[in-house]
């Protein structure tokens, strides 16, 4: 081969390299973001009540998005020592893991797919069994509870009137006695604080203490979280896929770009040979 196509060959190298090292750019930003994402997913006590119920399989699967995030990124810094040093044994173990990453992300995807009415059916059950038996017993069901009604401004799973039939709302029922009689007792109930659109007001103490079938208080949110949370979490749902199609995308074309570094570096060797 002469000089003039040689020339024209490494250019093409060098030009798809750039595309190559612009995509890993973008990759390791992305691989970032997912395991920040992840992270505050795993903190968040108002998405935690998604996993009440199946906390091992779906926190499972959290750690597993994160495992694939903290790989993403080594990935990407191997990446760039293929495209900046151009070592195609290196370039090579980087298009190996990120079609191994690819593959388990469209797996991974599937998997959601098949089980998304799972969601409803589980944040319902959840809200329900949390209110009813739960709150006021186990601890952390108690913060993500309350961090729920005081975030998305709701009370109980349907409505305030849940807690008549929960174990908190009758907790120290000696104290309802000497506050509304051996018979009204009965008929009162407990609502959370967190229930309260003012917590420190003197309308929320009072509006906590509530008849059966009563007014609800207008210190007290009056709408139920079941829905509200439901929907929360499906729209974050959505903007969690639309960004997974992104990401899959940019995997997708980095692939192919190593591909052609890989393969046109390979015909260059043997030019300059």
């Amino acid at each position: 081969m002469n000089k003039c196509e040689k020339y024209f060959v490494e250019k093409y190298i060098i030009k798809n390299n750039a595309n190559h090292v612009l995509s890993l750019y973008l990759l390791q930003i992305i691989s970032v973001t997912v395991i920040t994402m992840v992270a505050c997913m795993l903190s968040d006590r108002t998405y935690l009540v998604s996993i009440a119920e199946e906390g091992n399989n779906y926190e499972a699967g959290l750690y597993i998005l994160l495992f694939t995030g903290i790989l993403m990124l080594i990935v990407s810094i191997l990446g760039w020592c293929s495209a900046l040093k151009l070592f195609r044994y290196c370039l090579a173990t980087f298009i190996s893991i990120m079609l191994v990453i690819v593959v388990a992300q469209i797996a991974f995807a599937g998997w959601l797919y098949a089980h998304k009415d799972r969601l409803d059916e589980l944040v319902r059950s959840s809200v329900i069994n949390t209110v009813k038996d739960e709150y006021g017993e186990i601890q952390c069901r108690t913060q993500i509870m309350d961090t729920i009604q005081s975030t998305l401004e709701c009370c109980g799973a349907n409505g305030p009137e849940d807690w008549a039939g929960s174990k908190y709302g009758k907790q120290d029922s000696s104290q309802l006695r000497l506050s509304f009689g051996v018979s009204n007792a009965e008929n009162i109930f407990r609502i959370p604080k967190s229930c309260c659109k003012d917590t420190d007001s003197t309308a929320c103490n009072q509006g906590r203490q509530m008849k059966v079938a009563g007014v609800v208080s207008s210190a007290i949110y009056n709408e139920g979280c079941m829905e509200k949370l439901v929907t929360t979490l499906k729209t974050q749902t959505y903007h969690f896929m639309g960004a997974a199609v992104l990401v899959l995308a940019l995997e997708i074309i980095s692939l192919i770009l190593a591909l052609i570094c890989c393969y046109k570096g390979g015909s260059s060797d043997r030019y300059k040979a």
